[in-house]
């Protein structure tokens, strides 16, 4: 298991367990620690622009200097934009979440981001990225598509998948967490309290149709995570079967593919056996369900974390347009990159900019291509529920993550 807390939850070692000192990840997953145990006598804390780096998907810190400090990393701060903070501690703000540290009943808010505590408040915001850079404008929409399509998922075709989820109701997460009743529009209907949990550094991956990173390395070598795959193959054919095709949880950059043999090495034959079946699983159902609004799911990507108790749980978001890849059936065509519902938009505009070296800062995205992409989100989610996001109700959830 690693060695690194994940979002606060701290496993204790015999030379790190009297200092721990608060850094944010520069790791993809909102899920990625907001701690670092030192093996340091005293607290550490970075200089201003410089960052702690730690490899998370195998739990340990990075090498450490002549005097057992750790390796420190200078970077450039980037602003991140979106929905305002709220009156509880930040553990980490990612690309488009951010996730709190919910205290106990009577426990002092201060203490919450040094203590492990049993909740999290997930806030999906409107941020949206593109080329791995933060763009200014938020997309209207976006955070609420992104929680809401989850809830749907969770609580219809795999309402009986163990999972993290506790509510999305906003009166109940009001009645869970009070100070959140001053500032309503900083979270509800974007906000998912979750059970904490140890997230695994794995992504399970699976691979429906041949695209992507997945195009690439067939291109190259003719395989798939590993995996020798058939000669011939065309960009965006389908997979039949599907594939399991897990990645690590890259720090900087891109995340990189991995055999399944590397999975089992990280976390036990096992363990990995049972992610890739229930990733598996969960893949055809959300494949079986787009099919029939008209969609093609091309892949996604899971995570999943563990509780103290040992339980396997579904974690973060699940079969939304950031996770996966949702084509519409009526514009599918073998042999070429495929339109996608999600923030292509952005994309498409960004690559008409021969002046931007898709670096930080980002451009300004015109108010056209920002409606563009919110209208884009808000229709895959009236495609695949059914329903317009704004008539949504979401169901109430047990203590067990399942919808009754």
């Amino acid at each position: 298991m690693p060695s690194v807390a994940m979002a606060g939850l701290l496993e204790e070692s015999p030379t790190a367990r009297e200092s721990w000192t608060p850094f944010r990840s520069r790791t993809k997953s909102p899920y990625a620690g907001a701690w670092i145990a030192l093996n340091a006598p005293r607290r550490v804390e970075p200089a201003p622009g410089f960052a702690i780096l730690i490899d998370v998907h195998r739990g340990h810190p990075p090498p450490h200097g002549e005097q057992g400090r750790p390796t420190l990393t200078r970077h450039t701060p980037r602003p991140r934009r979106g929905n305002g903070a709220l009156p509880l501690p930040l553990l980490f703000r990612g690309k488009v979440r951010d996730v709190y540290a919910v205290p106990d009943d009577g426990a002092a808010q201060a203490d919450a981001t040094t203590l492990p505590t049993p909740h999290l408040l997930l806030v999906a915001t409107d941020r949206v990225s593109a080329f791995d850079v933060v763009m200014r404008e938020p997309v209207p929409d976006k955070g609420r598509v992104l929680t809401q399509i989850t809830t749907w998922w969770l609580s219809t075709h795999l309402s009986d998948i163990p999972n993290h989820l506790v509510s999305v109701r906003p009166d109940e997460i009001r009645r869970a967490v009070p100070g959140l009743a001053a500032c309503p529009e900083a979270w509800e209907g974007r906000a998912t309290l979750v059970r904490r949990t140890r997230p695994l550094p794995v992504e399970c991956v699976v691979r429906g149709y041949l695209s992507g990173s997945a195009w690439k390395e067939y291109r190259e070598s003719g395989t798939l995570a590993g995996e020798r795959l058939p000669p011939g193959l065309a960009e965006s054919d389908p997979l039949v079967p599907a594939i399991f095709s897990p990645s690590t949880k890259a720090q900087e950059g891109h995340d990189e593919n991995i055999t399944f043999e590397q999975v089992a090495d990280l976390l036990g034959g096992n363990l990995a056996s049972r992610l890739r079946a229930r990733s598996l699983d969960i893949y055809e159902r959300g494949r079986a369900a787009a099919g029939e609004a008209g969609i093609i799911l091309a892949d996604t990507k899971f995570e999943f974390g563990t509780t103290p108790d040992g339980d396997l749980l579904l974690i973060d978001e699940v079969l939304t347009p950031d996770s996966s890849r949702f084509w519409p059936r009526e514009h599918y065509a073998p042999g070429r990159a495929q339109p996608s519902l999600d923030k292509q938009p952005v994309r498409d505009y960004l690559e008409t900019l021969p002046d931007w070296d898709k670096q930080y800062p980002p451009p300004p995205l015109p108010p056209d291509v920002v409606a563009a992409t919110s209208e884009r989100y808000r229709n895959v989610f009236q495609r695949l529920t059914g329903t317009d996001l704004d008539a949504y109700e979401p169901p109430r959830f047990d203590p067990g993550g399942t919808a009754p």
